[in-house]
């Protein structure tokens, strides 16, 4: 029995977040503080011949300027994949502080420190740069052409021109596949070409820097304060035992744009702080951080599947081409989580085999967001399950439970047990939340025609075991028996500080009330890989239930003595302590322990197991016939995260997936103009959906009780974006018969397709 999970428990947060008394990265002033402006190309790629920075130096506020003549040349990645990449794999080393090629519109060339913004404004406009134009390409298919510009020679010949490193291959069969085919009765093949988008987090990117007697403080917006430490300690050739970085301590978003360096903030920010011997504060504008920071890969995918007679899937055969922009920073990572999580995961299919191809292009760097590959992989082979379902005739919900993975299913692509699955009771929530039976099918006429549509898929719970993933804690009750507990994941909105305590009074036996959590601060709490895929609950969670155990031991051996029990008799539950029909509070025990100079504390460093999440999403849209307008009525969403531990955070964080899925398959996309650049530098220019768009969301909770998990829980914040896309895909395909292959679903795109199939004039 547990008293705090499964609790819908206030946030620790609130009150500084509702008050405006949180503190962000913007809200830090330090003594004598500079601030940043950086100088970027307005090509998209170039050569730098010259750069003249003598008007900007002679200005009366600058106090350091830095250009590729100044910084250091080594090469390194702001991704976390940096710090995290498995041995013998080596990361890819492809971007510098600052560069003398640049390779999007964007990139950095030089930047400035100056005692106000509006003096750093204007010296960046006194530097005069002399660019050489170089040949560029922007979409991935052009790119992988022999004869297109290779952009990162330097890395060495790829299986094809421009791949990002390494082309991603996952192969599960015996034999040949094509064999493998011709054994199927019906085989099926569909399309899919999916928008590039951006996170839209509410805090831009931006960090302040401060160098001291060799040692570097940094204050900053990443979701990963122990790797960033870590990658700026390696790009400015720096100890890491001198350089400190901590979140101030909130974080306003993330969604995966900021696990590494945020952008390019720490790097600049800290170069300059050591060029000027003077803290440096560098907040990216919103245009910066629309333009100059990682979004969501686009690109296109193929799927081939096939099935028998009857509808088991025998073989199927998917590729990837997606737009990694112009440095890799997660593009191999990505592209192998959209192989098995989107591709591999969902079904069992006995020869399954995925390829995908990270591209180089002369535009924005892509890199991770919420998902991270998982749902541009189930968009396409979620289509295709969809297209087979037309052939053989079948309910495409009998025929997802016809072949979703089940326990006893080889492990496929899987390293590690797959734990509980809940695939097939979120279909069956979802289609009876959102009336499938009754709608589904519907024969419509006129302008006005609803449909309804159903995606499922599942994810992971951590990056374990596929990169370096882990995490250190230290507990210790202070000496009026509160347990303090020190851990150096941030907290970048979801509330993963409040429902990790509730996980750890749980596990300790003591009052939440009194129970506190130091998080974000590399001095403060030991290692841990940060806030990303899915994982700060999961995997904290799973670290604290060990270092539990040894701080239970420890109270429970003291205590022995004090109450002449033997330990093994003894219990802690609410703050007391009691067995052998004696009973002491734990704070009279700790401060009993004080006088006798012990206190409780234990530490644990753990690399988590891994527990797959499922879900399924269940949509109604309604579409306009003649002005091509799709809206989305509801999105029933059913997700198997294991055991709820406070369930108003967790349906938030279904609840802000599925708003995000919405914009991507309606609404959202970045839209390139050859020689400007993206054209959306800002809210204003890029149709993020409002409140007003967003449509009744159903979420359900599944709870499945992981057998690896503590309490049995699993991740959940990246779940809920997955299908959103391919439900309305289909829903819309229910509406109008038409099966659309490329997103958003703006009114052009749908009339266009209306009147292609001949249903509108």
């Amino acid at each position: 029995m547990t008293t705090y999970v499964g609790e819908s428990i206030p946030r620790n947060d609130g009150y500084d977040k509702v008050t405006g008394c949180g503190k962000f990265t913007a809200d830090i002033y330090l003594p004598h503080m500079l601030y940043a402006k950086a100088v970027r190309s307005p090509y998209a790629h170039a050569k730098v011949l010259s750069i003249d920075t003598s008007k900007a130096e002679a200005l009366h506020g600058v106090k350091a300027i830095i250009t590729w003549e100044n910084t250091k040349h080594i090469p390194f990645n702001t991704s976390a994949t940096m710090v995290t990449t498995n041995p013998p794999e080596e990361p890819i080393r492809d971007q510098y502080i600052v560069t003398n090629e640049p390779l999007y519109i964007g990139d950095e060339v030089a930047a400035v420190a100056a005692t106000s913004e509006a003096i750093a404004e204007q010296a960046v406009k006194l530097i005069r740069v002399e660019y050489e134009e170089l040949p560029a390409v922007y979409d991935p298919l052009e790119a992988i052409k022999p004869e297109a510009v290779t952009l990162h020679p330097e890395i060495g010949k790829t299986e094809v021109n421009n791949a990002c490193g390494v082309v991603v291959h996952i192969d599960v069969f015996q034999g040949d596949l094509e064999e493998h085919f011709k054994n199927c009765d019906h085989v099926v093949e569909t399309d899919i070409e999916l928008p590039r988008v951006k996170q839209c987090q509410m805090e831009t990117h931006g960090a302040v820097a401060d160098y001291k007697n060799g040692r570097l403080d940094v204050w900053c917006t990443t979701q990963t304060p122990h790797p960033t430490k870590m990658i700026l300690a390696y790009a400015l050739d720096m100890p890491e035992s001198k350089v400190h970085v901590q979140n101030p301590p909130y974080v306003g978003g993330g969604f995966g744009v900021r696990i590494g360096i945020s952008g390019k903030a720490e790097i600049i920010a800290a170069a300059l702080a050591v060029e000027a011997h003077a803290p440096v504060k560098f907040i990216y504008t919103r245009a910066e951080d629309m333009l100059c920071s990682d979004t969501r890969h686009g690109g296109y995918l193929h799927c081939r599947l096939g099935a028998d007679k009857n509808g088991k899937f025998m073989a199927m055969d998917t590729t990837a081409w997606l737009n990694t922009g112009a440095y890799a920073t997660f593009g191999i990572e990505l592209l192998g989580v959209c192989g098995a999580c989107g591709t591999q995961g969902t079904y069992y299919i006995p020869a399954n085999r995925y390829t995908g191809y990270p591209v180089y292009t002369n535009q924005e760097t892509a890199g991770a967001f919420r998902g991270f590959g998982t749902p541009q992989g189930t968009a396409i082979v979620e289509a295709a399950v969809d297209k087979m379902a037309q052939v053989l005739g079948m309910d495409p919900i009998e025929l997802r439970h016809l072949n979703t993975r089940r326990e006893e299913n080889p492990l496929g692509f899987w390293p590690f047990p797959v734990g509980s699955i809940g695939v097939d009771e979120c279909l069956d929530r979802a289609a009876l939340a959102i009336g499938w039976k009754e709608k589904r099918g519907r024969k419509q006429s006129g302008n006005i025609r609803r449909g309804v549509g159903i995606a499922c898929g599942t994810h992971v719970s951590n990056a374990a075991p596929f990169c370096v993933d882990y995490n250190a804690i230290v507990m210790r009750l202070e000496q009026d028996g509160s347990l303090f507990v020190s851990s150096g994941i941030p907290e970048i909105g979801p509330g993963s500080t409040t429902a990790l305590m509730q996980v750890a009074c749980d596990l300790v036996g003591v009052p939440f009330e009194s129970a506190t959590m130091q998080f974000g601060d590399t001095a403060a709490g030991p290692f841990d890989i940060g806030s990303h895929a899915t994982r700060t609950l999961y995997t904290v969670g799973y670290v604290m239930s060990c270092a539990a155990k040894k701080l239970r031991a420890d109270i429970f051996g003291f205590a022995s003595k004090m109450m002449e029990v033997p330990a093994e008799e003894l219990d802690l539950k609410d703050g007391i302590v009691f067995g052998g029909g004696k009973e002491m509070t734990i704070k009279k025990l700790a401060y009993q322990a004080h006088l006798r100079g012990h206190q409780f504390i234990a530490s644990e460093c753990q690399i988590p197991p891994n527990s797959l999440p499922w879900f399924a999403q269940a949509a109604e849209v309604e579409v306009d016939m003649e002005l091509g307008l799709v809206k989305v009525l509801k999105v029933a969403a059913a997700h198997d995260v294991g055991q709820v531990v406070n369930p108003v955070l967790c349906e938030s964080q279904v609840e802000g997936g599925v708003a995000q899925g919405v914009g991507y398959a309606t609404r959202e996309e970045m839209t390139y103009v050859e020689g400007k650049g993206f054209y959306n530098d800002g809210f204003h220019k890029y149709m993020l959906p409002t409140a007003d768009d967003i449509c009744e969301i159903e979420t359900i909770l599944v709870e499945s009780r992981d057998p690896y998990g503590v309490y049995g829980i699993k991740g959940i914040g990246e779940c809920g974006v997955n299908p959103t896309l391919p439900a309305i895909l289909s829903a819309v395909e229910d509406a109008t018969g038409v099966r659309f292959e490329a997103c958003p679903l703006v009114p052009g795109r749908v009339l266009s397709g209306l009147k292609k199939a001949g249903l509108v004039k």
